[in-house]
């Protein structure tokens, strides 16, 4: 062979090989991503071809499909009680994709899961029609229902997380306002993006969950962290602390910084201090303690976690903290330090736990397309953010706060351990959020709860998280006693 037929026949096997190599690539190491793609239209109506499986809380549908005339989507996906749960389950569309526990749990709906390998090989041999498994949630409806009506009769925007404090279950997840996903579910390609087109300019962005993908100024109730970096460096419940209605920032030519109301404090002790969210003292507190203290105690908390539950969580973070004014202002939950609302109820049962923080989980199991079992919740401890010792002088001053805290629904023969939060933020005139954190029965807590009630509610600038949030956090916390929670 001639040497210009030995480089044609090397670069003819060279091509052979790259295009062996490329086909390998394409098939083998990219499969699952390409089959999983979602412009894959292939997978996306054999996945429509498929019956989904549901998602269930205690008994109640909150996700399943049902049969459907067009021969290219045999189920149509829905939401009995769409809104409600829309935090929760996410959407199915065709056109617009998966969230919440609809894409976090996809390969178990889809029947796709390892753990359901053995029910595809037996329906492929049975010839019965392929579905998808199950999953169960740790959501109370009753609990649910209440925080929704709560949000959504004063016309507030908000959400509420309420959690099991010993096992880290979430009990509550809701958002106001909230949308409908049996929107996004038609067929109707025009119908579906004029509804998707409408969510997505609506008012109030009902599409966010508020609950773990907003941050939010904690105000007041970021005074428990505070108080339990006190508490671990050398503070005691009856240590005392600044009781002057207003201080002036370190730093700064002539700024201060009030009390609520410019109102002196009603007592000079630390307990005294939460009873009364005192601003000066734990502005104080937090500026003798120190940026770091204060940030490896909140990070005891959750603060900085990458978490997932399994959705994805935004991350909470104290900011900056770069000079002593910011400092202050960040003790009494201002400046940049930010919260989901989430984070504030992770926070709250840790209080509730002993100090043990366990890892927020929304899946109580897994199930085969029969319901039976495949996997079920197991608690996880994340870690223990204080010692039990702190975690009671915690309690018996959110106690005390619960006393001198207004608003409606207080429950009798049932103690509540409680911290309320004004949250200024944007600028100087704009309404402050209120919140409300909370758990009971404060001697054996089986509800830690956090609720947001943005921009003021109906009260505007004259809102406290007692007035606007403290009620609905009441009822959520009554409703899940009333049933056992």
């Amino acid at each position: 062979m001639n040497k210009p037929l030995r480089r044609v026949a090397l670069a003819m096997m060279v091509m052979v090989v790259l295009l062996m190599g490329n086909a390998t690539y394409v098939q083998v190491i990219r499969a699952d991503e390409l089959r999983d793609h979602p412009l894959n239209k292939r997978t996306l109506y054999e996945e429509f071809g498929r019956e989904r499986g549901q998602i269930i809380a205690q008994g109640q549908s909150l996700a399943r499909s049902v049969p459907n005339d067009d021969n290219r989507y045999k189920w149509l996906r829905t939401y009995p009680s769409g809104p409600l749960y829309a935090p929760v389950t996410g959407f199915y569309s065709f056109y617009y994709g998966s969230n919440g526990i609809e894409r976090a749990q996809d390969k178990i709906l889809t029947g796709k899961d390892d753990s359901l390998a053995f029910d595809r090989l037996s329906d492929m041999i049975t010839g019965k029609e392929a579905r998808g498994g199950s999953v169960e949630l740790t959501i109370n409806p009753a609990m649910q229902q209440v925080a929704y009506e709560q949000l959504t009769k004063q016309g507030y925007e908000g959400s509420v997380v309420a959690l099991d404090p010993r096992t880290g279950e979430i009990l509550t997840m809701v958002n106001a306002p909230s949308y409908d996903p049996n929107l996004l579910t038609s067929t109707d390609n025009n119908e579906v993006a004029a509804r998707w087109n409408e969510l997505s300019e609506a008012p109030g962005n009902p599409m966010s969950n508020r609950a773990v993908s907003e941050i939010y100024p904690p105000g007041s109730t970021f005074k428990m962290i505070t108080t339990a970096a006190a508490l671990q460096n050398g503070y005691k419940p009856n240590s005392k602390v600044e009781t002057a209605a207003r201080i002036p920032l370190p730093g700064t030519a002539s700024a201060t910084l009030p009390n609520y109301g410019s109102n002196t404090c009603k007592g000079d002790t630390l307990t005294d201090a939460v009873a009364y969210s005192c601003n000066t003292a734990f502005a104080k507190i937090a500026g003798e303690l120190g940026a770091d203290k204060l940030r490896e105690t909140a990070a005891a908390f959750g603060f900085g976690d990458d978490l997932q539950i399994p959705m994805s969580v935004a991350k909470s973070d104290l900011g900056a903290m770069a000079d002593q004014a910011a400092l202050y202002q960040s003790g009494i939950g201002q400046r940049d330090v930010r919260v989901t609302p989430l984070q504030n109820a992770m926070m709250t049962a840790a209080i509730a736990n002993d100090g043990k923080l366990m890892k927020p989980q929304l899946v109580k199991a897994t199930r085969a397309p029969d319901m039976s079992e495949l996997d079920t919740l197991r608690p996880e401890e994340m870690k223990q953010s204080v010692s039990p010792e702190i975690a009671h002088m915690l309690r018996e001053m959110m106690i005390q706060s619960e006393k001198n805290t207004r608003g409606s629904g207080k429950i009798s023969n049932v103690q509540i351990a409680s911290k309320t939060g004004t949250a200024q933020h944007g600028d100087p005139g704009d309404k402050p959020h209120g919140w409300y954190v909370a758990f009971a029965p404060a001697e054996n807590p089986t509800i830690a709860v956090a609720v947001i009630v943005e921009n003021g509610g109906d009260e505007g600038a004259e809102a406290t998280g007692g007035s606007i949030a403290a009620p609905i956090g009441r009822e959520v916390i009554r409703a899940g006693l009333q049933g056992g929670g």
